[in-house]
């Protein structure tokens, strides 16, 4: 029998996909899921390699979007934080009518900064390849610490982050090596304004990950989409502002 992605089913409602980031696990929805499921059918999946999927592997942000359309319901709002926004936008590319809205959050279509381009510097993304052969779970601690940065309830959320990751079983190893390669090398500037469907951007304004300039930058690639920032939220702004961010999700979706 081959392993099958895991995915967490609840609520009542239209399908909503929530694509958790790089690290992380499905877990990290957990808070939010009371605040969702009287709303939605909320499907969070655990990527290839992490959590409960741990036994599958996908080689690219592509192979995780196709894995994702393989077993997500007929058709869904896909919500995808930080690498997971990437592949949301992969699968909103590939299967428009699949994925019948996007919500991307903290996330970029290119992750690493070059030139003009404002993101990650790809030194602390080599330096992150590097010590994840010494020290995988410091290394994914830090990253932790990195994403909550700047917010007013960084210590809380991380603890959040922490506790939710680690109730599931740790990310395989081969799994933190290729999604670091994906926030290094994938851009998908050119595509965006492809993207067909009702789109919406949501950032934090403190994000060190994704700097706040890459939404304004957004504006003119996709000036299709619409965007959100939240003012005192740094990389997990559903972590740190839970309220809002299901607020501004529902007046998105159409469900007030």
């Amino acid at each position: 029998m081959t392993a099958k992605l895991h995915w967490q089913t609840e609520g009542q409602g239209s399908d909503l996909v929530l694509i958790h980031g790089w690290g992380m696990n499905g877990a990290v929805w957990q808070q939010l899921l009371p605040l969702l499921t009287p709303h939605y059918r909320v499907h969070a999946v655990d990527l290839p390699g992490y959590g409960h999927s741990r036994e599958l592997s996908a080689e690219s942000v592509e192979e995780m979007a196709h894995m994702l359309l393989e077993n997500s319901p007929e058709s869904a709002v896909w919500l995808g934080w930080s690498l997971g926004g990437l592949v949301a936008t992969r699968a909103a590319l590939l299967a428009p009518e699949r994925v019948g809205k996007l919500v991307t959050v903290a996330s970029s279509p290119r992750f690493a900064a070059q030139n003009t381009w404002r993101g990650i510097k790809p030194q602390v993304l080599d330096d992150f390849r590097r010590q994840l052969g010494e020290d995988f779970q410091q290394t994914v601690e830090r990253f932790m610490a990195l994403q909550a940065m700047g917010s007013p309830t960084s210590r809380q959320d991380i603890k959040q982050l922490k506790q939710a990751v680690l109730s599931r079983p740790q990310p395989a190893p081969s799994a933190l090596e290729i999604g670091l390669k994906q926030l290094a090398e994938v851009d998908l500037r050119e595509q965006l304004s492809e993207v067909s469907q009702p789109w919406l951007r949501l950032y934090g304004r403190l994000d060190g990950l994704v700097p706040v300039k890459v939404a304004s930058e957004l504006d003119e690639l996709a000036p299709q989409s619409q965007r959100q920032v939240f003012a005192s939220a740094s990389h997990a702004p559903f972590i740190s502002h839970p309220e809002e961010f299901v607020q501004a999700l529902r007046s998105f979706t159409g469900h007030h």
